[in-house]
């Protein structure tokens, strides 16, 4: 007895739908089309028709956000990137520039410098309730490309020109600038001048004390990750930029290690290294974080161990999970 053949599905040409979808959102029925680009894209994705789909995604994310709908927007936008990974689809130029122009449809919206220098609150509350969508949108949708990136593509921890554009975008439209976020994927980008730009920006503006701090950051996290020349490109950029700018550059004892750092760096010199860490402890110790890179720089640049935190312990239970 033979089998019954399992029934093919029948899918119009992706064109019509993406032409049709598009009428229903220039009509203004934002909704209604958002949940047909949803289920018609599933129809493609489960008959493993992936390029198909991926252009209904494409063509949805495009046009809500060009319509500033920038909720649907955003979540079709993720739903293109999770098919691009169902498929299995590699990285290459072409889908990093369908991902170039969905990012480039988040809008882009000045918000006041001086937050709580505005008059009508119920509106800056409701700005900075938009910025924060726009925000969460954009970077729930870039962190998934560049997931997908380091998975499918050549480079582990994901695109540069993603982290470049996350980075930006986090700066330019977040009401509070978290420089810890825009620094982690500015440096996994590849374009420190830009970076050296932003951290000029934000040292005009920041709170007293913070603008060493995200400078040096900024270098010691370049060379965490073994990367000496961007980290000296940077600072180069920096002392530059603040010249042609008129903004002061800090002049404080951790802006002073990090000069004679990078000059370190430049040498074999393990104990000259441990030598500035002793003397400018107290201001490494003014966060945490830059001691567990410098704890990194010592391992990539001169081979040394980092200690267990735990101690014997934790070399008893590493034994036990190699058994």
């Amino acid at each position: 007895m033979s089998r019954p053949r399992s029934k093919r599905i029948e899918l119009p040409p992706v064109q019509e739908n993406v032409d049709k979808l598009e009428k229903v959102v220039k009509d203004g029925n934002f909704y209604g089309a958002q949940q047909m680009y949803k289920s018609i894209s599933a129809r493609y994705v489960a008959a493993e028709r992936y390029s198909e789909a991926l252009d209904i995604l494409y063509s949805g994310a495009c046009i809500q956000l060009a319509h500033a709908q920038v909720t649907c927007g955003a979540e079709l936008a993720l739903l293109f990137v999770e098919t691009l990974v169902k498929g299995k689809i590699p990285y290459d130029d072409e889908t990093l520039d369908r991902l170039k122009k969905i990012y480039e449809g988040f809008p882009r919206v000045p918000l006041p410098q001086h937050l709580w220098d505005v008059d009508d609150m119920q509106q800056l509350s409701e700005n900075l309730g938009s910025a924060k969508t726009r925000v969460e949108g954009c970077s729930s949708f870039l962190k998934a490309a560049i997931k997908w990136s380091g998975e499918f593509g050549t480079i582990s921890t994901g695109s540069p020109e993603l982290h470049i554009m996350l980075a930006e975008y986090i700066f330019s439209e977040s009401p509070e600038v978290d420089m810890n976020r825009v620094t982690y994927h500015f440096v996994r980008g590849n374009n420190p001048k830009e970076f050296a730009s932003r951290l000029v920006n934000f040292l005009g503006k920041c709170y007293p004390g913070e603008d060493d701090l995200a400078i040096a950051r900024a270098v010691l996290r370049y060379l965490s990750l073994g990367n000496l020349k961007d980290a000296n490109l940077l600072m180069d950029e920096i002392k530059s930029q603040t010249q042609s700018a008129e903004v002061e550059l800090p002049r404080t004892d951790l802006m002073q290690f990090i000069n004679y750092l990078l000059q370190t760096m430049e040498r074999d010199a393990f104990p000259l290294f441990n030598m500035l860490r002793v003397n400018f402890k107290s201001s490494i110790e003014r966060e945490p974080a830059l001691n567990e890179m410098l704890d990194d720089i010592a391992e990539k640049f001169y081979g040394v161990q980092r200690r267990n935190p735990m101690g014997m312990f934790g070399d008893i239970f590493k034994m036990m999970g190699a058994a």
